[in-house]
């Protein structure tokens, strides 16, 4: 997949009540969930992202509860994929079994600021940011991961 859009960047330990606040769970309409992601961060965020927007985090984003809630917050959003220097592994898999691509990059994370624009190709793990003229890799997603994650793009969940 080929994506290319601004960049929303918070730090480290962005956890799951920051992404989608436990007041707003008493629903899982992905679009209910989208108008409040990263409100208690960001009150700009969910007004104006556009769709193809990247969000990109320091160490250990998505840390908390094992709510799937706060992936289906970003998709819903418009942001296909997300970067981080880490994330946390149960969100981590949320993100794949909704069909929202992570890619860790390590420090070079802090080479990506607020406003840049990366062209990101998740089959090659290859980020370029345009406006610095950087590139960076992560590890491209496993063949098995892309798998699942175009099976949800076609059929929009994991279930038969």
């Amino acid at each position: 997949m080929q994506v290319e859009g601004k960049v929303w960047r918070y730090g480290d330990n962005i956890d799951t009540d920051v992404i989608i606040p436990a007041r707003y769970l008493n629903t899982f309409d992905p679009a209910e969930l989208a108008r409040h992601c990263m409100v208690d961060i960001d009150e700009s965020f969910a007004a104006n992202v556009k769709a193809g927007d990247v969000i990109v985090g320091g160490k250990n984003f998505g840390c908390g509860s094992s709510r799937e809630h706060a992936p289906v917050a970003i998709k819903a959003s418009g942001v296909p994929v997300v970067i981080a220097a880490s994330f946390a592994r149960i969100f981590y898999r949320n993100g794949i079994n909704i069909g929202l691509p992570l890619l860790e990059i390590g420090d070079d994370v802090e080479k990506i600021h607020a406003g840049d624009v990366l062209k990101i190709d998740t089959d090659t793990g290859t980020i370029e940011n345009v406006t610095t003229g950087d590139t960076f890799h992560a590890h491209p997603l496993p063949g098995f991961v892309q798998g699942m994650i175009n099976y949800v793009k076609e059929r929009g969940t994991l279930s038969a």
